[in-house]
């Protein structure tokens, strides 16, 4: 199987992310996703995990069906929240025995209710990377990345240190998704000024819903910018206007992007195909 990491060695990579569906019907969706995003050639697609382990068993078969039923190179998220070292080897065997070498190593999000949260052996995502390269020096390991810094960060040079001291031992990173170019250069810039030049493959998300990414961007930190929250604003109670605003945004940054070397582009595409290819198009990218 292609590791991400000799993936961006030869050229860009395009992906995809998806999140393991908990009903019949969203697995149907997901593999109809997956089949109409395949005919776009992606380079690799990556599998969500749920805070402390919460889909772990539907992450692994997301990730081990991909793998054996389709042509794509799936990388699967793994979160050291609520995790001891001995479940850790556990789940990378797992995917180890099934020839997935591809790994998205995360902190997670702290468990909603501290007082009944599972053990954890990690205090920090950098312990996992180190834990997942110890296990299995073959693995290819990419991390998170926040452009507009980690809502848990102390400070921005205290998140790009961490940031920093995780790519000395991974491989690359992909970044939470953001709206204006500035943010991701600054970040490479970051990066650069402490030694670190391994590639940051910046992450898309297409608004297609006001709402729902409002409350995804309080999460993790990202900004919208006033600019895009007025052109949203006026088109608010018009669904398909919002919808085409989105994807008009997502198209000129991802441009952008390409235009300023980003070594690829990562679609958060929330298991739906259409705003993605939309993109894929206006990009000149769809074979």
């Amino acid at each position: 199987m292609a590791h991400i990491a000799d993936l961006l060695a030869a050229g860009r990579t395009y992906s995809f992310e998806f999140s393991p569906p908990g009903t019949e019907a969203g697995w149907l969706t997901l593999g109809r996703t997956i089949a109409e995003l395949d005919a776009l050639n992606p380079s690799f697609v990556s599998v969500t995990y749920g805070a402390g382990g919460g889909t772990r068993r539907r992450t692994h078969e997301a990730v081990a069906w991909i793998r054996k039923e389709t042509p794509v190179t799936p990388m699967a998220h793994l979160t050291c929240v609520s995790h001891t070292r001995d479940e850790i080897a556990e789940i990378l065997d797992a995917y180890d025995s099934v020839e997935v070498e591809n790994i998205l190593a995360l902190a997670g999000d702290p468990p909603s209710d501290p007082a009944n949260a599972r053990p954890s052996d990690y205090r920090y995502a950098l312990e996992l990377v180190e834990h997942v390269r110890e296990h299995n020096p073959h693995f290819s390991i990419g991390v998170a990345a926040h452009p507009e810094v980690h809502p848990r960060s102390v400070s921005s040079a205290a998140d790009r240190d961490h940031l920093a001291a995780k790519l000395r031992v991974a491989d690359f990173a992909i970044t939470q998704f953001f709206f204006e170019l500035d943010a991701y250069l600054g970040l490479v810039d970051d990066l650069e000024k402490r030694g670190v030049d391994k590639p940051i493959i910046p992450g898309i998300m297409p608004i297609t819903n006001i709402a729902s990414v409002a409350r995804m961007a309080q999460l993790s930190g990202a900004a919208i910018p006033t600019w895009l929250t007025d052109r949203l604003g006026s088109v608010a109670d018009d669904p398909d206007a919002v919808r085409a605003v989105g994807v008009d945004t997502a198209t000129d940054l991802a441009a952008a992007l390409l235009a300023a070397g980003a070594p690829g582009l990562h679609f958060y595409t929330l298991n739906r195909s259409t705003a993605t290819r939309e993109i894929y198009a206006n990009l000149g990218l769809a074979p």
